[in-house]
């Protein structure tokens, strides 16, 4: 498009050029003056007022396709960084807990009920729906913790959603 555009705005120049010329022979001894500077203006703002409207169309398409993926990069952003912020307080508040080092179920149940309780509490209403609710933040929580091979989801998971309001839990 752009080198079609490009290609048909040099033919016309080519094309102009003698009738642009500042000076034509002279005839019977007197100059004529082309007023090739006023033409040119006129046609930029002939140009101008015809792309203007285009290229702010082609904006706005751009930012129509690209602001869901957008919004969505953002979003699983929040969360993340919600995730990361609940789990490093929980662990810095439950006793025994530390980062790094494997939780066993009774510690890491605690860890998951703080860390819960901490995004229900503190983080925005928007992240948490986007993350599912209290339940899917629970289950978000969860994945993100280090676990040693005898926590399970149900020995760890499933008691900290049922200790959920019941409001939340649905």
């Amino acid at each position: 498009m752009i080198r079609k555009l490009s290609l048909a705005a040099l033919a016309l120049c080519a094309l102009a050029a003698p009738a642009l010329a500042a000076e034509v022979t002279a005839v019977a001894n007197t100059a004529v003056v082309v007023p090739w500077g006023d033409w040119i203006v006129a046609i930029a703002q002939t140009i101008t007022s015809v792309l203007v409207p285009i290229l702010v169309t082609v904006i706005t398409a751009a930012i129509a396709l690209i602001a869901p993926w957008l919004q969505l990069f953002i979003t699983q952003k929040r969360i993340q960084q919600m995730v990361e912020a609940c789990l490093e307080y929980a662990l810095n508040t439950v006793e025994g807990a530390a980062k790094g080092k494997a939780l066993n179920v009774e510690i890491g149940s605690k860890v998951l009920a703080t860390a819960v309780n901490r995004a229900l509490n503190a983080a925005p209403a928007a992240v948490v729906r986007a993350a599912g609710g209290p339940k899917g933040v629970a289950r978000t929580i969860f994945r993100a913790l280090h676990l040693d091979e005898t926590a399970n989801a149900n020995a760890v998971l499933t008691p900290v959603l049922n200790g959920l309001p019941a409001a939340a839990r649905k």
